[in-house]
């Protein structure tokens, strides 16, 4: 059995203290896309993945991986660095 020695953070709390987040299309190539570099530099790109298991996490920063989905939050995301985002809950994204 693996173990994760990362700590993990909700992704409620997350929201709770970064603001709600909107969902980010990648239309481009990331290293093309002006507003996506300047949304990394700012901390506030999470990038959310499918386990093995199938369950979801998200990561800080920006990861590109196939089936990948980016999150932008308005505030930065620095705190939550080097942590496992666990227990998305895609309703607490902001609507259009």
């Amino acid at each position: 059995m693996k173990l994760l020695k990362v700590k993990t953070v909700r992704f409620a709390e997350v929201v709770e203290k970064a603001d709600r987040p909107e969902t980010y299309i990648l239309w481009q190539k990331p290293t093309a896309d002006k507003n996506l570099q300047s949304q990394i530099k700012g901390n506030r790109v999470m990038t959310i993945q499918r386990s093995e298991s199938g369950t979801e996490f998200g990561i800080v920063g920006f990861k590109q991986a196939k089936g990948a989905t980016y999150v932008v939050f308005p505030k930065s995301l620095k705190r939550f660095e080097n942590k496992r985002v666990v227990g998305i809950n895609w309703d607490l994204l902001r609507g259009k």
